[in-house]
């Protein structure tokens, strides 16, 4: 392969920052997946499974086995942390590249875009999933402590369904940015 098929390290790091910009300046972000060259998707392949692990283990800590984890008296926070990421990583991949499929498929009928675009839209709308795990789930911890992993723990009630709806928001704040990617890729 030659020097010049490879990324520079500094594409790589523009779309690691880019994986923040997303937050705050989508539409100008998003457009840059218009690119779908072998050398465009090599530069963003780091940005896309840093957001795809990191929105995976979010994912994964909100589902109903993870209020159940720590049930069996011979887990502890360990066992969480390693059951988080792989659960998580598998989680976010499988996401990754089905619900890329389906909306690959989807685009087909209003002008399309490829399907390495369609899960790199993903993948980078899935960055406000991802930022929840930071900002979220340390207060959630903080809040409620281990009980998060015992079923039928402190984390009922009000206060739950405070975090749910916060996560929720951090949900549709990803939609919104699948929106967004959506109308920058089809209108070219």
């Amino acid at each position: 392969m030659s020097a010049r098929a490879q990324p520079a390290p500094a594409d790589d790091r523009l779309w690691l920052q880019r994986a923040v910009l997303v937050l705050v300046r989508p539409h100008e972000v998003l457009t840059g997946l218009r690119d779908d060259s072998e050398a465009a998707a090599r530069a963003r392949s780091e940005a896309v499974l840093a957001l795809v692990l990191l929105s995976g283990i979010a994912a994964v800590l909100w589902t109903p086995v993870a209020g159940t984890v720590l049930n069996d008296v011979t887990l502890d926070w360990v066992d969480v942390v390693v059951w988080a990421f792989l659960g998580g990583s598998l989680y976010g991949v499988a996401g990754y590249f089905v619900a890329g499929l389906v909306l690959y498929a989807v685009t087909r009928v209003v002008g399309g875009v490829t399907y390495r675009q369609s899960r790199h839209l993903l993948a980078f709308a899935s960055a406000p999933v991802a930022l929840s795990l930071f900002l979220v789930w340390p207060v959630r911890l903080a809040v409620y402590g281990d009980d998060v992993f015992h079923r039928g723990g402190a984390d009922r009630g009000a206060g739950n369904a405070a975090f749910v709806v916060v996560e929720l928001v951090f949900v549709a704040w990803s939609l919104a940015l699948l929106a967004i990617g959506l109308r920058a890729l089809v209108r070219r």
